[in-house]
């Protein structure tokens, strides 16, 4: 038996602001290594798979980095897949989104107020 639990989509800013990086960080990987202009199949698909995981994370709002939270929503394919995308498109945000890497960069909590 099979229950299906209706979540609400979450469509705050921050969760719009967390796929937005997430989509630009893919196209970064997928530019650099598939050398595409827009996405490969491949990468289209887990572009599509953390934006869904995105808009039903329970957290919404609230939400930590996809890193640091208790429940890992991804599938372990997937997970494998983006932690490679962003290990490798990190250091190029800095390149080709500077203020976006340095606005999703995360203070110490010294400095936060």
């Amino acid at each position: 038996m099979t229950i299906k639990v209706n979540r609400q989509l979450n469509e705050g800013p921050k969760i719009q602001k967390e796929q937005d990086i997430v989509t630009k960080m893919i196209r970064i990987y997928c530019k650099k290594k598939h050398h595409h202009k827009g996405l490969c199949n491949e990468c289209q698909d887990l572009n599509d798979y953390a934006l869904k995981r995105l808009a039903y994370c329970k957290f919404g709002e609230v939400k930590t980095a996809c890193a640091k939270c208790p429940i890992h929503c991804y599938k372990p394919e997937y997970r494998q897949k983006i932690k490679g995308v962003m290990r490798f498109s990190g250091p190029w945000m800095l390149l080709y989104h500077p203020i976006e890497s340095i606005r999703h960069i995360p203070l110490p909590n010294k400095l936060r107020k």
